[in-house]
């Protein structure tokens, strides 16, 4: 009895600060818990935050682009058309009434917007008119249209009301006769049209999209900034070597994205406002969302931790006082457990000479089968085949000590074989984008392919030959993976590259563990992998390669 409770005063003195380890544990739980949830919850915040930006913005652009583009279209087709008039027809044509009326009607019956058209001479004097104002006999020689076009040869104007009182531009081409004698032909186009050019397409309600000229002008209608020929309220938009100009302005209290384009050839920058607001109401709901997940995931953590810090604790009191109790009926065991313990370390220390030992076995069993001639040869290679042997022996024997590794088998799913590719070509796009590399697929989308199998190691399978095949490529160089059934239990996959090749050295070799012929960084690994993975999905690998021409990974798999 006197030896009993002698154990248990030399055992409880360590845990009788329960309360500081109870902290302590509580601690190291929630920092270790909450503090990875932290950073991914704020790694999540601003990539996610990033991508919507990206995903909201680059529709707005790409919208805007496309008015632009359709804009540049509408103006060039009629310069295009007054050129055509001012090259195809003479001069004394063009003073022609008739000759000019009927030019004017082909303009309206085949091209929206002409209100009309007039030819000037040198002095500015409109001598010709066809239209609906009387402008015949006007000088111009003193507008900024008029000097734009003699210096440039062909100009557009800004919207302006000019002598008719109605808003307008002009395209001006100029048409030169003599050294020293020119003329100018001039049509009006409605700027009404501008406005029905801007505006096709689904706009958003909160969308405004308007023109301005260089000095800051609108030349349409805005919802917010004004009516044409008024000033815009805004600072003119800085010109863009990429012609687009993104940015966040604040307008009245209310904050926009303003995407600008200058129009070639033209004093038009169009424009394209959109509130802040109404782009990100999604995203301030799924943020309040993910820090309302992530505030009660840290609650839940805090509470499971007391509650298991505290059953921790209870458990551990409870276990000391047992062991204390029973401390002296164990001595016996705890000496057959010291032996066991000494068996396992003996087993672990075993195992590394082992290792160096079959290391070295095979290292001689590689350097024998390289050599052709060597009279001992067969001798060497029954002591090395005894030697593999008993390591295997004591391997085996070494490792029922230290314990048995778990199996893991395949997880099989029934995937869509083109979808699967495609998936797997877009993982490595941005591999292929480094290299300027061009992936092409070949199969039968007629008839679509499925197969058993496990995706998952299927994938790495895929992966491992095109990370192979983009260090065999140069840059620019080409990928093609094919896919066919070969009967109705098998499939055939090929993947080609037209990289550097596999020398026929190194060809019977690459499949073998640790072989490799990058000797920089190559683990030799990777192959190895990949032909084991196929065959524990039931399949067969086979490679075929010209050095300098090309690759060939060729994959046979079960349907099923």
């Amino acid at each position: 009895m006197e030896k009993k409770n002698h154990l248990s005063n030399d055992i409880l003195p360590r845990y009788t600060q329960y309360g500081t380890l109870y902290k302590v544990y509580v601690s190291i739980i929630i920092i270790v818990s909450v503090t990875p949830l932290i950073i991914l919850t704020a790694l999540n915040y601003f990539q996610f935050r990033k991508t919507y930006e990206i995903d909201v913005i680059s529709p707005l652009v790409k919208q805007t682009a496309n008015i632009k583009n359709n804009l540049e279209s509408f103006l060039e087709e009629r310069i295009s058309i007054l050129k055509y008039i001012s090259e195809f027809y003479s001069i004394s044509s063009l003073k022609d009434k008739n000759t000019l009326g009927n030019i004017f009607q082909s303009l309206r019956n085949s091209f929206e917007g002409f209100v009309d058209i007039g030819v000037l001479d040198s002095n500015g004097l409109q001598f010709n008119y066809i239209g609906m104002y009387n402008l015949l006999g006007k000088n111009y020689k003193s507008q900024d249209w008029f000097l734009r076009t003699l210096f440039t040869g062909i100009n557009i104007s800004d919207v302006y009301e000019g002598y008719r009182g109605v808003p307008h531009f002009s395209i001006s081409v100029l048409k030169n006769v003599k050294p020293n004698e020119f003329y100018i032909i001039r049509a009006s186009i409605n700027s009404q049209l501008l406005n029905n050019k801007i505006y096709q397409g689904n706009l958003n309600p909160e969308t405004d999209i308007f023109i301005i000229n260089y000095r800051g002008i609108l030349q349409t209608n805005s919802k917010y900034f004004g009516m044409a020929l008024e000033k815009y309220p805004l600072p003119v938009p800085e010109y863009t070597a990429n012609s687009e100009n993104v940015k966040t302005i604040v307008y009245q209290g209310r904050e926009l994205y303003q995407i600008s384009f200058y129009i070639k050839n033209s004093p038009f920058i169009l424009i394209e406002t959109t509130s802040f607001q109404s782009l990100w109401g999604n995203w301030v709901r799924n943020r309040n969302q993910l820090l309302i997940i992530t505030i009660l995931s840290i609650g839940l953590i805090v509470i499971v931790s007391l509650w298991g810090g505290n059953k921790f604790i209870n458990l551990l009191k409870e276990k000391d006082l047992q062991a204390a109790k029973i401390f002296h009926e164990i001595e016996y065991t705890n000496k057959m457990a010291s032996i066991g313990r000494l068996a396992a370390g003996i087993a672990h220390e075993i195992n590394n000479p082992l290792a160096i030992i079959n290391e070295s076995a095979g290292m001689i069993n590689d350097i024998l089968k390289n050599v052709k001639e060597f009279p001992e040869k067969e001798k060497i290679q029954k002591y090395l085949n005894t030697i593999f042997k008993n390591i295997e022996r004591s391997s085996k024997i070494t490792h029922q000590l230290l314990g048995f590794a778990k199996r893991m088998e395949p997880n099989i799913t029934l995937i869509n074989l083109a979808e699967f590719i495609a998936e797997v070509v877009e993982f490595v796009g941005k591999q292929a984008i480094l290299k300027n590399a061009t992936i092409s697929i070949v199969g039968n989308n007629d008839e679509p392919i499925t197969i058993s199998t496990d995706k998952g190691l299927l994938q790495q399978v895929f992966v491992n030959i095109l990370n192979n095949s983009f260090e065999a490529i140069s840059d620019g160089g080409k990928i093609e993976i094919s896919y066919k059934k070969i009967d109705d239990k098998k499939i055939e996959i090929k993947i080609s590259d037209n990289g550097i090749g596999i020398s026929e050295k190194d060809l019977p070799h690459i499949f073998e563990p640790f072989y490799t012929t990058k000797k920089e960084y190559g683990t030799g690994l990777g192959l190895s992998i990949t032909y084991g993975i196929v065959k524990k999905l039931g399949g067969d690998i086979f490679v075929e390669s010209t050095p300098n021409v090309g690759t060939t990974f060729i994959l046979i798999f079960p349907i099923t």
